[in-house]
């Protein structure tokens, strides 16, 4: 063997000591536990202080991600300390086949990288991703979480987020516009019923009364006949209580309908019947 063979065996040898494989498996230990005892940290702060949760769970978020990324590097570079050329050759050698092999999963941490800059959506957010609605619990390098209202965990990939579309119902606010549909005969009292939701709405205990109730009232087709749709727009104060308030209104609603006599559309009603063309 030549000196060069001789010194690259020796290197090998080196980076393969028992004493720093045992580093490196206590640094993983010590990442993985500090991360664990951040977040921890940051859901008792959540709980003494509700009115800052986006604020914790975005700060959690990207201190996770920085410390991943730093332990990463302080592995390598502080325990191993591998040769300059070594860590040049090995780390182009190590790209091309990453690259390849895992091609998809690097495509998700870039997307990971703009996500947190460009910010489409915030941890804490109420999203809808295709057929999927819930709150964005996490921010990761490879992939994004939520928990549905059902209470099942999602994950998605970071770059579906990128060439997909993804709506925000509150973009990063502790308040969301909620919406509540209701339906009434032609011949209802429709002022009496926008009045009384309005009162079921602005009552209730859940209700965020510093932005507006607005109604949106059409005629639609319900179960092939005619009927009018008030359709109440109102605000949340917390997006956890989207469906209480929700079901809040409309229990309410309803006690006051029948309480008032208003008139829910019914199976005998005149069937919708389309326009002749003239």
């Amino acid at each position: 063997m030549d000196n060069q063979t001789i010194e690259e065996l020796a290197a090998i040898t080196d980076l393969l000591d028992l004493s720093k494989v045992f580093m490196l498996l206590a640094a993983a230990i010590f990442l993985w536990l500090s991360n664990l005892l951040m977040r921890r940290l940051g859901q008792k702060l959540m709980d003494k202080i509700p009115s800052r949760r986006f604020l914790i769970l975005q700060t959690s978020t990207l201190i996770t991600f920085l410390w991943y990324i730093g332990g990463a590097y302080w592995m390598i570079v502080g325990i191993l300390q591998p040769p300059r050329e070594m860590l040049l050759a090995l780390g182009g050698s190590a790209a091309v086949a990453v690259g390849f092999a895992l091609k998809d999963v690097a495509a998700s941490i870039i997307a990971g990288l703009i996500l947190l800059f460009d910010r489409p959506f915030q941890v804490g957010d109420r999203v809808s991703f295709e057929d999927t609605y819930g709150e964005i619990v996490s921010i990761g390098l490879r992939s994004v979480r939520l928990i549905t209202l059902d209470d099942n965990l999602v994950t998605i990939p970071n770059s579906r987020f990128i060439t997909e579309v993804v709506a925000s119902g509150n973009a990063g606010a502790l308040d969301m516009m909620v919406i509540c549909d209701f339906h009434v005969a032609l011949d209802a009292d429709l002022d009496l019923a926008q009045a009384l939701i309005h009162e079921a709405i602005v009552t209730s205990r859940f209700v965020y009364l510093k932005k507006p109730v607005t109604f949106a009232i059409n005629e639609v087709v319900v179960a092939e006949r005619l009927a009018i749709r008030l359709r109440a727009k109102s605000y949340v104060l917390d997006v956890h209580y989207e469906k209480a308030y929700q079901s809040d209104i409309v229990m309410r609603v309803s006690r006051l309908f029948a309480e008032h006599g208003i008139t829910r559309p019914q199976r005998n009603s005149a069937p919708a019947v389309a326009a002749e063309p003239g």
